[in-house]
């Protein structure tokens, strides 16, 4: 059986990405084989693609953190999974794909009927979302939050999931995004023309992607006994060459930031929580999943694009060009 797949092929910009043709494994034990129906694409792809990213595997690799899709074979040892399966999982990569081969264990079921781009988008976007409100930053009913990004993927899934617990949100967007992000509940600001820090005063949590000094002002922006967590470093690529010194200085300032009294800041890594807690994570995308299926939640799709479509996906993500989530769609 062959796989099409879309792989990085070097470090650098759009024109490392190569659409290849190869086998497809057979699952080995413990393991399912998946054709995949959708991936979504995220800015962590970017920032494996200019070599800022940790724990990938050796060049080339397929990058593509979530995948949505139908389990079509399954190795010895599987028990809770039959072909014909509809699941989703996070990879990390390999999902720019047609088929993958998982450990059946990382899978979540899927009601049949369920969109795939919509179920795809929970996996990444919603579980990050889902966890910044209710595993790290612990809020409740009546807190007040502060999303940066707040139109893109995990943006939109933090404003609709914090509507739903009833948080008091700001989100900084340009002004074309504003009226999307007032819809989902939030107080939008525009990050060119306003000062975030004025504008949101006081809140109690701050979910800040961007890195550099933007984690400084989102620290000030917080009241007394506030969080800033920092869960990306978009800043750190711009204009499509990467910046290792500005990464390098926005831990080492968000080690002295958490520090100080009164406030806290620190890092999250949906990687490295899944690693450590990997149930809490299976019982979160499964809530999730259950919202979906409810309608208590809608993903905001930006694009849906085929497998051939990655560089353009990449473009626009890059750009931070597009409002929710950009997926492609494997098996068009």
């Amino acid at each position: 059986m062959k796989n099409t797949r879309v792989v990085i092929t070097a470090l650098g910009g759009l024109e490392v990405l190569k659409v290849v043709d190869d086998d497809v494994r057979d699952p080995g034990s413990n393991e399912v084989r998946i054709q995949i129906l959708a991936t979504g694409v995220a800015f962590a792809d970017v920032l494996m693609r200019r070599g800022l990213y940790p724990g990938v595997p050796p060049l080339p690799y397929s990058p593509g953190y979530d995948i949505a899709g139908i389990v079509e074979s399954c190795g010895s040892g599987v028990g809770q999974w039959n072909p014909g399966d509809y699941v989703v999982a996070m990879a990390m990569t390999g999902g720019y794909s047609r088929y993958i081969v998982l450990p059946a264990s990382e899978l979540v079921r899927v009601p049949d009927g369920v969109d795939p781009a919509e179920a795809v988008s929970l996996v990444l976007n919603y579980a990050t979302a889902y966890q910044l409100i209710h595993r790290i930053a612990k809020l409740r009913r009546g807190d007040s939050v502060l999303i940066h990004g707040a139109a893109g993927g995990v943006g939109t899934a933090a404003l609709q999931l914090g509507s739903l617990v009833g948080l008091k949100m700001f989100g900084t967007a340009s002004k074309a995004k504003h009226d999307l992000v007032a819809s989902l509940g939030g107080i939008p600001i525009d990050y060119r023309t306003e000062d975030f820090v004025k504008r949101a005063y006081g809140v109690d949590a701050v979910f800040d992607p961007v890195g550099g000094r933007n984690w400084l002002r989102s620290y000030r922006a917080l009241g007394k006994g506030g969080r800033m967590i920092g869960y990306g470093m978009s800043a750190a690529v711009e204009g499509g060459r990467r910046n290792m010194a500005l990464a390098g200085g926005s831990f080492a300032l968000l080690f002295l930031l958490g520090l100080l009294p009164g406030k806290s800041a620190r890092w999250y890594s949906i990687t490295t929580h899944k690693k450590k807690r990997p149930q809490e994570f299976i019982e979160d995308l499964g809530r999730l999943v259950a919202m979906l299926r409810d309608k208590s939640i809608r993903p905001v799709i930006a694009e849906r694009l085929p497998l051939s479509g990655a560089v353009r996906a990449n473009e626009l993500i890059e750009r931070a060009s597009i409002s929710g989530k950009i997926v492609l769609m494997c098996q068009e």
